[in-house]
Order: C-alpha cells, then sequence, then structure tokens
C-alpha cells in the first residue's frame, strides 16, 4: 500500500473514531469557557474557534463564555491605573470597572468576528442584555473588593432562543444587581451558571495547565478521569493548588446540577476541544457523575 493511501485511511479512521461521539453529542449544548493564553495568542484563538465551529457545525449546540483577566490588567496599567488586590482577587472601583467593561466588549466582538469569518453565524452578547445575568455583590472573606457580582439567576431563554435561530452565542461576563450598576463576573463562574441554566450535556474550561494533578509537581499524575466523589477526596487532600480549588469546585456545582460531564482542558494545545471529545484517549481530565462513563462504544 502505498504512503498516501496509508494516510488517507488514517484520516478515514480519525473521522470514525468520532462518529460515537457525534451521535452521542447531536443537538446537545455544550459550554465553552475560553480564557487563559488561548486568548492572548492569535494561532491559538483561531484553532478554538475553528474546534467551536466545527462542533456547531457536527450537530453540537456550543456556548462560549469569554474572560479577558489579561486584557483588562494590560489596559489598566496603559491607562495609568494601580491594580489593587484583595485575597488575590483584583479590586474593580468604578474606573476599572469601566476599563474592564470596555476591554471584555473588544474581546467578545473579535471572538464574533472570527467566527463570523468561519462562515458560522454568531452574536455577542452581553450579561446586561435581556437580564442574562443577575447579581449580587460579591464579598471576599467579608471584605469589599467593589463591582464584582455574584451570579444569583440566569434567563436562559435568551440563549435557548439564540440557539433555536441557530445563533452560536458568545458571552460577555458582565451583569447587573437589582439597582442595575454593572458587575464584573469571574469568567469560570459565569460559565458555570450558564451550564446549569441551559442543563448543557458538556461545560469544558480551556486553562493554561493539562488538567488535574494528583501531585501538582509531578506531570506524570495527570488524572484523565474523575468521580465527583474522588474530586472531593482530592479538595480534601491538600494536594489541590490555590487557582484550582475554586474551579473544581465549580466542576462539581456544574455536575451536581445536572450537566453530565466537566472539561479541564490545556487551551495552549492547538484543538484540544477535539481531541478531548472525538477520541478515546482525551487529553485533559473529565469530571463525571457516578452514572457516566468516558468512553460510549459497546453501549
Amino acid at each position: 500500500m502505498n504512503k498516501n493511501m496509508q494516510q488517507y485511511l488514517e484520516k478515514a479512521q480519525v473521522l470514525i473514531e468520532a462518529l460515537p461521539y457525534i451521535q452521542r453529542f447531536n443537538r446537545k449544548i455544550i459550554v465553552v469557557k475560553y480564557g487563559g493564553s488561548a486568548m492572548v495568542d492569535e494561532e491559538l484563538k483561531r484553532r478554538v474557534i475553528e474546534d467551536v465551529t466545527l462542533l456547531k457545525l457536527v450537530g453540537f449546540k456550543p456556548i462560549i463564555v469569554h474572560g479577558g483577566g489579561k486584557e483588562i490588567s494590560k489596559w489598566v496599567g496603559k491607562v495609568g491605573m494601580e491594580p489593587k488586590f484583595i485575597n488575590g482577587l483584583r479590586v474593580t472601583d468604578e474606573d476599572t470597572m469601566e476599563v474592564a467593561e470596555m476591554v471584555l466588549g473588544r474581546v467578545n466582538k473579535s471572538l464574533v468576528q472570527l467566527v463570523e469569518s468561519l462562515g458560522v453565524r454568531a452574536i455577542g452578547i452581553s450579561g446586561k442584555d435581556g437580564a442574562l445575568l443577575k447579581v449580587d455583590k460579591k464579598y471576599s472573606d467579608g471584605q469589599d473588593i467593589g463591582y464584582v457580582g455574584e451570579i444569583k439567576e440566569v434567563n436562559g431563554q435568551i440563549l435557548y432562543d439564540l440557539l433555536e435561530k441557530d445563533f452560536l452565542p458568545i458571552v460577555c461576563p458582565v451583569g447587573l444587581d437589582d439597582d442595575f450598576n454593572t458587575y464584573n463576573i469571574n469568567a469560570d463562574d459565569a460559565a458555570c451558571a450558564i451550564a446549569r441554566a441551559v442543563k448543557a450535556e458538556k461545560l469544558a474550561f480551556l486553562t493554561d495547565i493539562e488538567g488535574v494533578y494528583k501531585d501538582p509537581s509531578d506531570p506524570s499524575t495527570l488524572i484523565s478521569e474523575l468521580r465527583v466523589d474522588e474530586a472531593r477526596k482530592l479538595m480534601d487532600s491538600g494536594y489541590i493548588g490555590g487557582g484550582m480549588l475554586p474551579k473544581l469546585q465549580n466542576c462539581i456545582d456544574a455536575i451536581e446540577a445536572g450537566v453530565s460531564r466537566v472539561h479541564i482542558l490545556d487551551g495552549r494545545i492547538p484543538h484540544c476541544l477535539l481531541l478531548e471529545i472525538f477520541t478515546n484517549k482525551g487529553i485533559g481530565t473529565a469530571i463525571l457523575n457516578s452514572e457516566e462513563s468516558r468512553y460510549y462504544h459497546g453501549e
């Protein structure tokens, strides 16, 4: 068999391997939380958006929720403001909120532009639109961190309507309180709340790490699959590092609210979403409820 034919057969094999996953998730909602380096590097950015576009074209119903922390920090510095932090959280005063909303709006529309350029219709919305995200003021250990919101209500109907009309919604994590003040929302929290509200089949976090490790100092201890009870034990064990704790808690909350599985992926790997969702091995950490298994073959 010549070399070219071998390559073609390998490509066919990849497509066949993806088939059970495509069947399983056809018409299902997947929420993708997009952040970290994959948002800063233009090449990676394009790959992520290509992945999400492909998911849409093979029958998924994706929703993107994006962050913008690195961009916000850059612009806060550019306008000569001094960033303040309490317990590791950025204090968002009125001026910072103004910059944050401008930057997030810019990021939002650049993602819409990219999706549209790939032939899929996208609509960028903020949590303010149609009262998509209603918030209460969030405190950090009782301390005031400014205009940072805790989501108390999600109007999922808006997202259902957009999906129904075949749009890909791209959500900017800004919300309003009962007095219509603007609040910045942690993008992980926003993705989690949205996934729960629309009863998403999957929630995928794109991060700057490979996944969850048993021992963070040893890359060979990457866990490819975790059930909720195992995730809890891991959190209690004291091994899990700072930034991963709230992420894991978000994952557990999402699963308990009916999301079937949550993926933590390294957004620095090109096409990480497709590799995790459509191949038998997967590349990140999948967190599942106790009834779910990662593989669907032979079910």
